[in-house]
């Protein structure tokens, strides 16, 4: 292998038509990869586990958190004064529907988060194993410390969504801003995670910041695929998996036609 340092080359942004084939390329391919009785047993272990870590969540932290939502909720004047012209009307109380949907928003997404770092831990490198083997069986593997860098970038973007998802939560008091920020968040997490790992363990370091950098608009298009997905309840059985093969039939088709141009010696 050549050793000697390699300035990346400006590439520009891969064009909207090939952007758009290659996302639907990768779409078609995802769809087929998941019809195999591997990936098909491969849904078991990321919905195994965000039940179970759901499930756990939502015992040991509903109650504070309804408790910590009612004591907040309390000091808020316009919520109280609101609260009590509803149960004078005859109607019912803000405080008992509210809290309960509060503490939903904010546990459900973690469960799901979750479920993606369990796909992309331990999900990605079977789904990479029988990608790579069955549709890439010609790219060598370039990556180094693929495990390390992949648990660390996993970690980090986890860290962000959680932070940002509560941070930007008061902003779905404004109806059209909680879908939204639903979209963008998700999006975030599974691009940023899915995209590393799909590259990691074949391209190296050099090949992934050059297609990270030519396929942005690409990555970012299955990112927010997936973020659509995420807001039907059904695709959350499906989704970790699906997610890791889009992307994984997406980086690898982007590889093999770099390597393809010889535009970085391997």
């Amino acid at each position: 292998m050549n050793q000697n340092p390699v300035t990346l080359p400006q590439q520009p942004f891969d064009s909207s038509p090939a952007m758009l084939d290659g996302v639907g390329r990768a779409c078609v391919r995802a769809l087929v990869s998941q019809c195999h009785p591997r990936m098909l047993f491969a849904l078991l272990l990321p919905f195994l586990i965000m039940f179970v870590g759901g499930s756990l969540l939502l015992w040991l932290a509903w109650t504070p958190l309804t408790q910590a939502l009612q004591n907040g909720l309390d000091g808020v004047g316009v919520v109280n004064r609101v609260d009590q012209w509803m149960v004078m009307a005859g109607l019912f109380s803000l405080k008992v529907w509210l809290i309960p949907l509060l503490a939903v928003v904010i546990l459900l997404p973690m469960a799901g988060i979750l479920g993606l770092v369990v796909a992309a831990i331990w999900v990605m490198p079977l789904v990479l194993s029988h990608v790579a083997s069955k549709d890439y069986p010609e790219l060598s593997r370039q990556g180094r410390h693929a495990w390390v860098g992949s648990i660390w970038n996993t970690l980090w973007v986890m860290c962000v969504f959680i932070i940002g998802w509560m941070l930007t939560l008061p902003l779905w008091l404004i109806p059209p801003l909680g879908v939204l920020l639903s979209v963008f968040w998700w999006a975030f997490a599974f691009t940023r995670i899915m995209r590393v790992d799909a590259l990691i363990e074949h391209a190296s370091s050099q090949e992934r910041k050059l297609l990270q950098q030519r396929c942005y608009g690409g990555f970012w298009s299955l990112g927010l695929i997936c973020a659509l997905l995420q807001l039907l309840p059904p695709a959350w059985l499906f989704l970790p998996v699906f997610s890791a093969l889009l992307f994984v039939h997406y980086g690898l088709d982007r590889l093999r036609r770099l390597r393809a141009e010889s535009i970085i010696d391997v």
